[in-house]
């Protein structure tokens, strides 16, 4: 399959690249430490043209398809996954889903401010007791006049706190109907509307994870997304391309994981001679270049299937579920490969190896792309 990769994508790379080792390598470490979440780097980010990939340029973005955004958070994320998360989450989530489902004059309310990073944005669907089954959440939106009146929490938010401006999906008929959820836009300075607990987590620490927090928040109709009714549907199209994103998210870890045990077994010497010299090693080494080659097809496939606006629900299931597990399994042969120094953070493998969990979870779980490609082969 041709997927039409030259030129414009390499030079977008070579892009995220040169944004990655001059604003973020010298950091990364000092922003995992503190759990530092860089919001002034995403601004800049958005100079770049790398907060708005998707957006078309008559609304200020840059333009772009899925091949050039999965080389832009693989680039970013094999310097500091935490980052590549942060710019998914606001491309393939917020800004997304005002575009996709967004009137006309919704979108040029918003989706200019996003493009360009003034607005960081947010997505909320998963709740405290509604994660893998968010058709089951809690907070619901009432009609009131001309208004909704918000209420409940939004739980594992990225930019939860930081975020300008959140898209949230909430109940608007009774738990267990169909079309029973509606999305709504609501900006930051909205009374009722205010952050939660921050999250202190093992890996992707320098991307906020928090709690959104409704109490009687008050949002005009005009800031409800399509029809009512139709949130839960219209997030789980979303989902779709936000599964590639975070498949690319994995291969830009198992590349940045290889590339560090790569380069410590051509260094590091025992009886004499480099480790990757032994069978031991250079094995490990084969099967992980091929499982993340294996990932980079599989990822490629599926974007050139969003690209073409064809149905790629499975696919892009597969490429997360595969990716995603294939980022672990390379982040943990790079600790091995590293033995004692890939347990020390002076050493790259450890925070990759931190990070690359979120991967299985995020966005939907292993088991739930297991179900939503099992259900699409037994059609």
């Amino acid at each position: 399959m041709d997927f039409n990769l030259e030129p414009n994508v390499e030079l977008v790379a070579e892009s995220a690249k040169s944004f990655a080792e001059k604003f973020i390598r010298p950091n990364v470490m000092d922003w995992d430490e503190s759990q530092y979440f860089p919001k002034e780097l995403l601004k800049q980010a958005g100079e770049f043209g790398f907060m708005g990939v998707l957006v078309p340029e008559s609304l200020g973005g840059s333009g772009l398809g899925y091949h050039e955004y999965v080389s832009i958070i693989e680039e970013i994320s094999k310097v500091d996954p935490s980052i590549g998360l942060s710019v998914a989450a606001h491309n393939s989530l917020c800004t997304n889903h005002i575009l996709l489902f967004g009137t006309d004059s919704q979108k040029n309310k918003w989706i200019p401010k996003l493009a360009s990073g003034e607005y960081l944005g947010a997505w909320g669907l998963t709740e405290n007791n509604s994660g893998s089954d968010a058709s089951g959440m809690s907070s619901t939106a009432i009609k009131d006049g001309e208004s909704w009146i918000l209420n409940g929490t939004k739980n594992f938010i990225t930019h939860g706190i930081s975020g300008d401006i959140a898209v949230a999906i909430f109940r608007t008929g009774e738990k267990g109907e169909k079309r029973n959820a509606t999305a709504f836009v609501i900006e930051r300075g909205t009374n009722g509307f205010k952050s939660g607990k921050k999250e202190n987590k093992l890996g992707m620490r320098a991307s906020e994870t928090a709690e959104m927090i409704f109490d009687n928040c008050i949002v005009s109709d005009d800031n409800r997304l399509g029809e009512v009714g139709e949130g839960f549907i219209q997030s789980m199209k979303i989902l779709d391309g936000g599964r590639i994103s975070i498949a690319a998210l994995s291969l830009g870890i198992a590349k940045g994981a290889f590339n560090a045990a790569l380069k410590y077994s051509k260094e590091r010497v025992q009886f004499g001679k480099p480790i990757s010299s032994f069978q031991g090693i250079s094995f490990k080494l084969a099967e992980m270049a091929t499982e993340i080659e294996a990932s980079e097809l599989l990822i490629h496939k599926a974007s050139f299937e969003k690209n073409s606006n064809r149905p790629m629900t499975k696919l892009s299931a597969m490429c997360k579920m595969y990716a995603s597990e294939v980022c672990v399994r390379v982040a943990n042969e790079s600790v091995q490969i590293h033995g004692g120094y890939g347990y020390i953070k002076d050493f790259p493998a450890e925070k990759f190896y931190r990070d690359s969990k979120l991967c299985t979870i995020g966005e939907g779980t292993t088991e739930i792309q297991k179900l939503v490609i099992s259900r699409n082969i037994l059609k």
